[in-house]
């Protein structure tokens, strides 16, 4: 179990080296240490009366600190169980949960929490730890017994911690493993910059962002990518706790690569401090051959230690017997100890035992980024504890009822928050009232709304891509002295000129912790780009890996909520490669983060550049990925007013984040003032740039760079069809979402509901009820072939289906069927 063994568990000379260990201070963290074990064994030699006070306290502290644990795994063991075995099961699912995986980080969760963190801390759990974290937050009364109760069912506690739908204090969803690890690394660069900034209140302290990582996570790449990018950008206040129990969902984690693990972060520049052996071992370790079981237990493979864990006491008597038997010292221990005892001896794993974690967290100072890896047991105090098909394993009912009782539950009491502690309610209440982490209740910070002007300024070129217009619409903002220009900040992954973002840092300058001259300037070599590094800069330049890219978007997109101050995020990639961050992005919008995506170039438009840099789906994930609003603008008029109004929309309440996907191909700009009618469609996601008359039978409909094909084709058609219309779409998205609103609406109770038709519906209602569509996108024609379902209308879809090659423009048009030929050939075939 999780409580301490009792002394008289413990026999002769290890009786006495244990109760020696209780008179002094445990060891210190030297300052300035790379990297250190934390043997509690080890001590000052200061008799305890020179500090008994101090040490009293400490002995209070860890005494409730030990009944709360024992608190945290009961709560978070039967919460799964209830959710498995008691809960009526209508659908014959398992539910599931992680009993093992939450007992391994039973103890250090509960230090944490209970005694370690500070209220300006933040923290991302273990996805598979979310019932501790949820016991914990019952216990501090931020989490009802009620959800606990429905705990993965519909509106109770998440199966993986939720900012959006937990209502304890969620400070980073978790959930796709490895990202919510990243999350805290980019979230330290953020609260960096603002406070270098002072951007926010100016009163807020500096706090650290603690991941607690699952060993197996450690094999998504994703951390590894933002391990490098942490080190290019000297993060600083990170803590990241791995939770190192040896085994991952399908078995046990490989020896070998681990070994390596504390190097790879020590390479990086991070401090690495180990919990391996608690007290008991350590303490044995003392004895006359202790070494020998060390070293023993430290050769001993993984696969090994995990099957004896849940062997037990027998099984470990047998291989130490075995191996260690020509050491006089050894039969000693193991005659010192009955089964039960050798169990718990072996089984003392630091990152189990309170006191070594305590010393471990409380022995760190300074800011330096540090990785402490947990010796643990998964599955520690549970019936299955080592097995290595324990991760989705669950209790059986009569294992649980002798846990209870172990526990010393009652029947009825199982939500009690104090059955079966020795401490006394009012004590624990106390306690868990003044734990720092709780002393200023929920954390979860506000600010204010940027105001953003009534329009953006718009570039007036006669032609132009809508690539550049970003650039100069942006380019004009950063020469503005406004509390817009001052909130937005840009990133990209290495990419920066090459999406129109030169200017914009040669106004604002690259971000970094401590100035530094662009070498090329110092030394008079002419370069368009000036690369100052400077606290006050305004861009964080990534590298080539688009999952750090989203992942620094969603830090900084949720910076009003972690840190006090409202950041306006704006970044920038290649369109293609939204893809191979597509994991980040969905993590980044299931969070509810804010920020501005513009994707650029886009499609087989990028036409010299070949097949791997044309995109096709794109279009599909601006309209299937939630929390992200997406348009495509043909004209940076229509452009200036969709960044205005994405810069709103990321405010809102009920907003979210936007994708601008953009194109290089310069189109000549339409001659005309938009009215705020205008304005409004082109938001709401469309408009006629040609109308079509009453019940007319054809209508173009166009998106984005093929605008222009669409134009002429509209034209030729029109000799022809008197009244064809041409239909220019900015955001088959919100259309879509628009529609579908509607739709849910009309089949509401009549008299309740509002019945006016979705802008799309008022888009297509000038035409006959038997018009043919013909769509047309750099795209997957899937984006708009959806519009027939509007009214019941034909449509006949162009767009990209198949991998893009090299050519140009001409060339791929016509190959792939969106030049104005085949737009034309479409209506004589629709109209056949």
């Amino acid at each position: 179990m999780v409580e301490d063994a009792p002394v008289d568990g413990i026999k002769g000379d290890h009786c006495l080296n244990f109760l020696l260990l209780a008179q002094f201070y445990p060891i210190q963290t030297p300052k300035g240490s790379k990297r250190k074990d934390f043997p509690p064994s080890q001590a000052y030699a200061v008799p305890m009366t020179t500090i008994a006070p101090v040490q009293e306290l400490k002995a209070q502290r860890l005494r409730l600190l030990r009944e709360l644990e024992r608190k945290v795994l009961w709560l978070s063991a039967w919460t799964i169980h209830n959710a498995n075995h008691l809960r009526p099961n209508r659908d014959g699912l398992k539910v599931g949960g992680h009993q093992a995986s939450c007992a391994s980080l039973a103890t250090v969760m509960t230090a944490l929490y209970f005694s370690v963190l500070k209220p300006e801390d933040r923290v991302a759990v273990k996805p598979h730890a979310s019932p501790v974290f949820h016991a914990i937050q019952y216990l501090f009364g931020h989490q009802t017994q009620e959800k606990l109760e429905h705990f993965r069912g519909l509106g109770g506690a998440q199966s993986y911690p939720s900012r959006t739908k937990d209502v304890d204090d969620v400070d980073f969803s978790t959930g796709s493993v490895g990202l919510g690890v990243a999350m805290t690394l980019f979230s330290s660069l953020v609260q960096d910059y603002v406070r270098l900034k002072e951007l926010g209140d100016g009163k807020r302290p500096t706090g650290r962002m603690v991941a607690l990582v699952g060993d197996a996570e450690l094999d998504e790449g994703n951390i590894f990518e933002a391990l490098l990018e942490g080190w290019k950008h000297d993060v600083r206040n990170l803590w990241w706790v791995i939770d190192y129990n040896r085994q991952s969902l399908d078995g046990v984690v490989n020896d070998r690569l681990f070994g390596r693990i504390g190097e790879m972060f020590e390479l990086v520049g991070w401090r690495v401090v180990t919990l391996k052996y608690g007290m008991l071992l350590e303490a044995a370790f003392t004895q006359p051959d202790g070494e020998h079981l060390r070293q023993w237990i430290d050769d001993c493979p993984n696969s090994l230690y995990s099957a004896l864990v849940f062997k037990g006491g027998a099984g470990w008597r047998e291989a130490l017997t075995r191996d260690l038997n020509q050491y006089p010292g050894i039969r000693r221990i193991l005659d010192q100890h009955d089964d039960e005892a050798l169990h718990r001896l072996m089984t003392n794993l630091a990152g189990n035992d309170m006191q070594a974690v305590l010393d471990a967290f409380e022995g760190v100072e300074g800011d330096q980024p540090t990785c402490f890896i947990a010796y643990t047991i998964k599955g520690q105090g549970l019936p299955f504890a080592g097995h290595k098909d324990n991760h989705s394993g669950l209790m059986t009912l009569d294992q649980m009822a002798g846990f209870k009782k172990g526990m010393a539950i009652a029947d009825g009491l199982e939500w009690d928050k104090f059955a079966g502690l020795k401490a006394t309610p009012a004590e624990l209440q106390q306690f868990l009232a003044e734990a720092p982490f709780n002393a200023e209740g929920r954390r979860r910070t506000e600010a204010p709304v940027v105001a953003i002007p009534a329009a953006l300024p718009k570039p007036n070129d006669k032609e132009s891509s809508t690539q550049a217009g970003f650039g100069k619409i942006l380019n004009a903002i950063a020469a503005e002295d406004s509390e817009l220009s001052k909130r937005i900040v840009t990133t990209s992954p290495d990419v920066t000129v090459s999406t129109n973002l030169g200017a914009w840092v040669n106004r604002r300058g690259l971000w970094a912790h401590t100035e530094a001259e662009d070498v090329f300037r110092e030394l008079k070599v002419v370069s368009a780009q000036l690369w100052r590094k400077t606290p006050r800069g305004q861009h964080i330049e990534l590298g080539i890996a688009e999952n750090n890219l989203f992942i620094q978007l969603a830090a900084m997109g949720l910076s009003h909520q972690l840190f006090g101050a409202r950041l306006l995020p704006i970044g920038t990639l290649y369109d293609p490669f939204i893809a191979r961050g597509l994991d980040a992005l969905n993590y980044a919008c299931y969070q509810d983060a804010r920020f501005m995506i513009v994707a650029t170039p886009s499609g087989v438009t990028l036409s010299p550049e070949g097949g791997a840099h044309q995109s096709i789906h794109t279009p599909l994930i601006g309209i299937g990925q939630p929390g992200l609003l997406s348009y495509e603008p043909a004209y940076v008029d229509e452009l200036a007013v969709l960044m205005r109004h994405g810069l709103q929309y990321m405010q809102l309440d009920k907003g979210g984040s936007v994708y601008l996907r953009l194109s290089t191909r310069s189109l000549p700009q339409p001659q005309r003032t938009l009215t705020p009618g205008q304005e409004s469609d082109i938001v709401a996601g469309g408009y006629w740039y040609a109308p079509p008359e009453p019940g007319s039978d054809v209508a173009i409909v166009a998106m984005g760079a093929v605008t222009p094909e669409a134009i002429a084709a509209h034209e030729n058609v029109a000799r022809d069809f008197v009244g064809a219309g041409l239909l220019v779409l900015t955001s088959p998205d919100r259309l879509h979402a628009d529609w579908l609103s509607a739709q849910r609406n009309r089949g509401r109770t009549a008299g309740l509901v509002d019945r006016s038709a979705a802008p799309v519906e008022r888009l297509l209602a000038p035409l006959s009820r038997d018009a043919r569509l013909v769509t047309v996108l750099d795209g997957h024609p899937l984006a708009l072939s959806w519009l027939g379902s509007v009214r019941g209308q034909r449509v006949v879809p162009l767009g990209i289906e198949a991998f893009g090659q090299s050519g140009d423009i001409p060339d791929l048009y016509r190959a792939y069927k969106l030049d104005a030929a085949a737009i034309v050939d479409a209506v004589a075939r629709s109209i056949a």
